[in-house]
């Protein structure tokens, strides 16, 4: 009989491009650490090649999208998906790396094109191949907050985000990302909860009418957000990765969401338990201190 793995716990941190998922990666290591939680940093974006930190395990040891573009002419694109492809077909080389790290807690940084998640199925196969091998992990889908200020780009965001959660199967947590610049390009129409809960849509729906581009869509804006309420699947969690209270947030619905939080060890106590087992930190607490600090003004609408 074949031995049977270790139980291993990780984040893949997912996004589109300019997140923040890369330093995030580099926030939630450093935090971890400072929890005496033994962490590696695992790049799998063969186009990152400025990391602000120093990888334990690196795509690029592999194969590098310049190289496919070189040697295979293919486009930026093309390339990326070809990476990740040769990477489902080298899973042995991943595991055996990873198995060198020991038991450390992993943070896959994962690329940002959007459609490796929503349409390709590489991604999701090599997700199914370390479940096999006994990771336990949740996804992190890191969401840029601005977006919240434009109706219409909010929506493509709810359907982008549920489509990557029924694809990649996986514990998901979807993080507002830089909430601090939530407001940068616009005032939100609501306050911070309505975003963060993705409740009454149809409001969303109410705004776009005064566009006289998006007005002629209505109904098929309707119809896509009704889709999104309907699955009741897709919430947010507010971050700044310099806050350290919003980042300790974040990482205790992860480890809810993969179970960390009941296993042994790091003083993962009775009363640990029991907190998470009861939500003892309700969101609403979470949302309205996120807003207090970053979205005083709660938008220009009440959300209801």
């Amino acid at each position: 009989m074949a031995a049977v793995s270790p139980v291993r716990f990780g984040q893949v941190v997912v996004g589109p491009p300019g997140s923040g998922k890369t330093t995030y990666c580099a926030g939630m290591a450093e935090l971890l650490r400072g929890t005496g939680r033994p962490v590696a940093l695992v790049n799998l974006d063969p186009a990152n090649e400025t990391l602000p930190f120093a990888a334990d395990l690196d795509l690029a040891e592999l194969v590098t999208v310049e190289d496919v573009m070189r040697e295979l002419r293919l486009g930026p694109n093309g390339a990326l998906l070809y990476c990740l492809e040769y990477l489902e077909k080298n899973m042995d080389w991943l595991l055996q790396r990873l198995a060198a790290l020991g038991d450390k807690y992993i943070l896959f940084d994962f690329p940002g094109q959007v459609e490796l998640y929503t349409h390709n199925a590489a991604v999701p196969r090599i997700l199914r191949r370390l479940e096999k091998a006994n990771f336990r992990l949740t996804a992190v889908n890191l969401v840029d907050s601005h977006y919240c200020s434009d109706p219409g780009k909010f929506v493509s965001v709810l359907l982008s985000t549920l489509a990557m959660m029924l694809h990649l199967a996986l514990p998901h947590i979807n993080v507002l990302s830089k909430i601090d610049l939530a407001e940068k390009f616009g005032k939100l129409h609501f306050g911070l909860d309505f975003y963060t809960e993705v409740m009454d849509l149809e409001r969303l729906a109410e705004l776009l009418d005064d566009d006289p581009f998006t007005r002629r869509y209505r109904r098929l804006t309707a119809k896509l957000t009704g889709l999104v309420e309907d699955y009741g699947l897709v919430s947010f969690v507010p971050l700044n990765v310099s806050d350290k209270a919003t980042m300790a947030r974040v990482l205790r619905s992860v480890d809810k969401a993969n179970g960390y939080v009941f296993g042994a060890g790091e003083e993962r106590s009775i009363q640990t338990l029991l907190a998470c087992a009861v939500g003892a930190e309700f969101q609403d607490d979470v949302v309205g201190a996120a807003a207090e600090q970053y979205v005083p003004a709660g938008g220009d609408m009440e959300a209801g």
